[in-house]
């Protein structure tokens, strides 16, 4: 089984240490976002954790502890945009911390192991499509040497960001813009030996070399381990999205980045709550174990193929 590690929140910046933690106990507490009462026990032991995907803006916290990682296959999800402290309020500087920390990373541990993301593009009277071509040139220059693709998206409109996007102007590109950025964004990327693909983007964007990602992806996972999966698709994700199937261990409403088109944080005051309530040595991300909640463990079992491992070639 593969972990996702979070779509719901920026663990390695800011639940590092849980996290090393749950995995050296070797297993997690995961609520349900739609029962909270349901709790499942999902182990981490390596013998059946197929891959680990981390999602992020910030990893420097795990830098110094990417050894304890070395009985997983793993890779980064980096997000990496432009935008300033008006649009992504608690990331330092993209100049001089996040960029540096995405080429550190990258010479650690391979830049096959750093995916680029730069999402979602979203427009206003400053961040202009004029704008996302200057500076993801600029990125390009600082990055095409410490990874192999960058994995690009559009705004969505989610009902719960609409009241934080309203005051900056911010709306998504027109399905013209949206092709026009892309076909530029290829050609710069082309030049830095760089490939696009497309997160959960319906648009067709063949046209221009550009298909669908899997941000949860066997063949990466697969090149990385050096071992073949027998995975399906996540029938849970949108048609678009080309993910393989995984178990996400974060929570909403815990993430502190404060980026205002966030879909996975509701209220900025809920967040303020929950995340006073995150104990690094307890199973659950936050808060506590009452008795009203049931625990069950979560079935789950390796996926890679036995008979077609490199290790036993």
């Amino acid at each position: 089984m593969i972990i996702s590690a979070s779509r719901r929140t920026d663990i390695p910046s800011y639940y590092s240490e849980w996290f090393i933690n749950r995995l050296k106990a070797g297993y997690v507490y995961v609520r349900n976002p739609m029962n909270p009462r349901q709790i499942s026990e999902v182990s981490l032991s390596p013998e059946v954790v197929d891959g680990i995907v981390f999602w992020t803006k910030n990893p420097a916290p795990m830098l110094d502890r990417l050894n304890e990682l070395r009985d997983y296959t793993y890779y980064f999800q980096f997000t990496l945009t432009p935008y300033g402290t008006d649009i992504e309020r608690n990331i330092p500087s993209k100049n001089g911390v996040i960029i540096p920390i995405f080429q550190k990373l990258s010479s650690l541990i391979g830049k096959e192991r750093v995916i680029w993301r730069y999402d979602p593009i979203l427009l206003n009277a400053k961040y202009t499509a004029q704008y996302h071509l200057k500076y993801f040139r600029v990125l390009c220059d600082r990055l095409a040497d410490h990874t192999e693709k960058c994995t690009i998206s559009f705004l969505d409109l989610y009902k719960n960001i609409r009241r934080s996007i309203t005051p900056l102007g911010i709306h998504p590109p027109t399905s013209g813009q949206n092709e026009e950025l892309t076909g530029r964004f290829c050609e710069i990327a082309k030049e830095h030996n760089l490939y696009i693909d497309t997160c959960a983007e319906e648009i067709d964007l063949r046209t221009y070399g550009v298909g669908h990602a899997s941000c949860i992806d066997r063949n990466r996972l697969e090149r990385i381990g050096k071992y073949k999966l027998t995975i399906e698709r996540d029938k849970n994700q949108r048609a678009a999205c080309g993910c393989v199937s995984s178990i996400d261990i974060g929570a909403y409403n815990t993430c502190r980045n404060g980026c205002v088109y966030c879909y996975a944080n509701f209220n900025q005051t809920i967040v303020g709550d929950c995340c006073q309530k995150h104990d690094p040595s307890s199973p659950l991300l936050f808060g506590e174990i009452t008795n009203a909640d049931i625990i069950k463990p979560r079935k789950m079992k390796s996926l890679k193929d036995r008979q077609n491992t490199l290790q036993n070639i």
